[in-house]
């Protein structure tokens, strides 16, 4: 059993999700630092004590992995002094667009033609095979400004989960980290207090029935499928994750070294 470093973890009023990812272990004995790198939701909705915690981090970057689409729905992060803001979007705004309008208005013969049946995990695995596949250049870019600069950094999307979630993984098998500590990172986001709250039209008699939730699990959980589903996509594409890293995000020996010597203890 993999052995976790507890650590404090403050209480954000309005953002979800968020945690010091320190403390995981590598295969070699080392652990990631403390106060390097954090993940979450978005930042759009931060109180002014989320935010002058936030600021108190000392960030030098915050990496934005949504869409357009889902900055016009949430709307643009809070501002951070000195902070850098990158926006690296791991997901096209039509990708899916009419999918994710039936999936906050539709009604329930709709989630289940769309949903039912395993739809909705087989949609999940799909996303999160082609994130690794099809985003090489975004992964890229987000392990080599860690390496040169960017830390402390903060990672995240809308929920903190997929998009941030699949960064913050990459992240850790670059430094090297044990696989089962990474999938146990991962499924945090299934804590009550770290899920997004789904938004959907309607009464909530008729937008939040049972079987209406049990139908949205599979887009709101963090499953360890999803993540295998991934790590199956390196092995199937490159061979392994050393290969990936580098020929697929054209990561360097000395790239990488420094990136372990800025993250890790």
């Amino acid at each position: 059993m993999t052995q976790q470093i507890p650590s404090t973890e403050p209480e954000l009023s309005q953002v979800r999700n968020f945690r010091d990812v320190g403390g995981l272990p590598t295969t070699d004995g080392r652990r990631v630092r403390h106060g390097v790198l954090y993940r979450s939701g978005h930042l759009a909705h931060a109180t002014a004590e989320d935010t002058a915690f936030l600021a108190s981090l000392g960030l030098h970057t915050v990496f934005d992995f949504r869409n357009e689409a889902d900055q016009r729905l949430e709307g643009p992060d809070v501002e951070l002094p000195g902070v850098r803001n990158v926006n690296l979007p791991l997901s096209d705004p039509a990708d899916g667009a009419e999918f994710w309008r039936m999936v906050r208005d539709g009604d329930l013969a709709q989630l289940r033609l769309i949903l039912g049946e395993g739809k909705g995990a087989q949609r999940m695995i799909a996303s999160y095979r082609s994130i690794i596949r099809d985003r090489t250049e975004e992964h890229a870019r987000v392990l080599r400004s860690l390496a040169d600069d960017s830390v402390p950094a903060l990672m995240h999307c809308a929920a903190g989960k997929d998009r941030a979630g699949l960064s913050i993984a990459v992240t850790l098998l670059a430094l090297g980290v044990e696989r089962e500590a990474i999938v146990h990172d991962y499924l945090e986001s299934n804590a009550k207090h770290r899920r997004y709250k789904v938004r959907r039209s309607g009464s909530a008699e008729s937008a939040y029935t049972p079987e209406v939730m049990e139908l949205l699990s599979p887009l709101f959980d963090a499953r360890a499928e999803y993540l295998t589903a991934a790590f199956e996509t390196i092995e199937e594409t490159w061979g392994d994750v050393d290969t990936y890293l580098e020929r697929g995000l054209g990561l360097t020996a000395g790239s990488r070294e420094r990136l372990r010597e800025r993250l890790l203890d």
